[in-house]
């Protein structure tokens, strides 16, 4: 009997986070209605921003693929002194508010000596893409290396040592032995960072305004228009990202 009562009051309280997880996104769907959603979908600029999002968060997922997945390989293998340090700082920025990693970004690439490094060679983080990409990065990065560093541990070392003694060098051990067994975290920390650039507003917002990402037009409509004109935009990035997250779903299924 009081097993019955014990699983009875995990069940009720489970139902009550599933209730304020579930509610809102049903209520946008059912509040919209689906002739807003229409009309939203076949707005020129909702699409541009959706692709603009999307491009820009694919572009960054790339650039800490081929420079977080090196890092996350000599987290994972090597014992040196500051390991924990880098670990640390890898994981900073999951902690540290949107906006205020904004300003960071803001103060270190915007009008400053480093800000004009990177204009000497056509690079602007301030209004372009390139800013979007950064925030984005900033902030999504931990996700891929920490599931690559995940991956890697998980690799056998007596099966990269094997293929060096069978006259593999350390390249092809990486990218033949090392990188496929690990190709689910690799692929499910990937597709995480991505997801979650999707979202990406606050450090998105101070630094590039203009192109909007989706995240920002929904803010804008919201700010200038109120929450009529906005909340069909929200609708349908929610949907977006309903889709995104069961591809993810998906994928990591399919690779166990």
């Amino acid at each position: 009997m009081k097993s019955k009562s014990f699983i009875i009051t995990l069940v009720a309280l489970g139902f009550i986070i599933i209730f304020f997880l579930s509610i809102p996104i049903l209520k946008m769907f059912v509040g919209v209605g689906s002739a807003k959603l229409i009309e939203t979908i076949q707005d020129g600029e909702v699409i541009d921003s959706i692709l603009l999002t999307m491009k820009v968060s694919a572009w960054a997922m790339a650039f800490v693929l081929f420079t977080g997945l090196p890092l996350a390989y000599i987290i994972a293998r090597y014992n040196f002194y500051g390991r924990s340090l880098l670990e640390s700082i890898v994981d900073i920025p999951i902690m540290i508010p949107h906006t205020a990693a904004g300003i960071a970004l803001l103060t270190t690439f915007g009008d400053t000596i480093l800000g004009d490094f990177f204009k000497f060679f056509g690079i602007e983080f301030v209004g372009t893409e390139y800013g979007i990409m950064i925030a984005m990065m900033f902030l999504s990065a931990p996700f891929l290396i920490n599931s690559a560093k995940d991956g890697f541990r998980k690799v056998d070392v007596k099966l990269e040592k094997v293929a060096r003694t069978l006259g593999a060098n350390p390249v092809s051990v990486f990218f033949r032995i090392t990188i496929p067994n690990a190709k689910k975290d690799i692929i499910n920390g990937a597709l995480m960072m991505w997801s979650r650039g999707l979202g990406e507003f606050g450090a998105v917002v101070i630094l590039v305004y203009h192109p909007m990402t989706t995240p920002v037009l929904i803010f804008d409509r919201f700010n200038s228009y109120g929450l009529s004109f906005s909340a069909p935009v929200a609708a349908v990035i929610i949907g977006f990202s309903v889709v995104v997250f069961l591809v993810v779903r998906f994928i990591t299924g399919r690779l166990k």
